[in-house]
């Protein structure tokens, strides 16, 4: 770096007094990364549209026909999303808008919490969401219990166009990233 002619040799040693010990860092650059926006969920009067996502009737006897074969739906797509997109969501290309965690919650506070977030989504017009559903490691019944209910009751929401497991660093076979259906008011 050439010194600036202006600057004479008392200001440069004052200013190199007043700064004190300087070292010298590796690297010039700093990745910044957005802050994650949290989920806040608020009561608002909701026209008879939206209310039909939060009295959406999710039957706990519903089937899917990829359920029968391997427990339950890890991916799910309705018809006309295009295959390009689908792809997107299964590289984790979208960035989650919003993520729920529902570690920890029982049933039916789950499925309570999940249709807000989901009508949340909605008023915020929100539509790429990540939904952390857990891996059952701590479950008391020894095995998962929302990680096979939480697919089974995404697929019965009209507000829900495709969903697939999300990528290892983001939560692999405990979480779903979600695709919404566009919302207009």
């Amino acid at each position: 770096m050439a010194k600036d002619p202006k600057i004479s040799v008392e200001d440069s040693l004052l200013f190199r007094e007043s700064i004190g010990a300087v070292r010298r860092l590796k690297q010039d650059k700093v990745a910044i990364k957005p802050a994650r926006p949290t989920a806040k969920l608020r009561r608002t009067t909701h026209s008879t549209q939206d209310s039909a996502l939060l009295h959406d009737p999710i039957s706990e006897g519903y089937q899917s026909a990829e359920s029968e074969l391997n427990g339950a739906a890890t991916e799910f797509v309705r018809p006309g999303v295009q295959q390009g997109v689908l792809r997107k969501l299964r590289r984790g290309q979208f960035d989650a808008e919003l993520t729920l965690d529902l570690h920890g919650l029982t049933v039916t506070e789950a499925r309570t919490t999940l249709l807000h977030f989901l009508h949340h989504c909605r008023e915020q017009a929100i539509r790429h969401v990540r939904i952390v559903h857990g891996q059952g490691n701590s479950s008391h019944l020894g095995r998962p219990v929302l990680k096979g209910k939480v697919p089974l009751w995404l697929q019965q929401l009209e507000a829900v166009l495709a969903f697939c497991p999300a990528r290892t660093e983001h939560g692999g076979a405990g979480a779903l990233y979600v695709l919404l259906k566009r919302y207009q008011k």
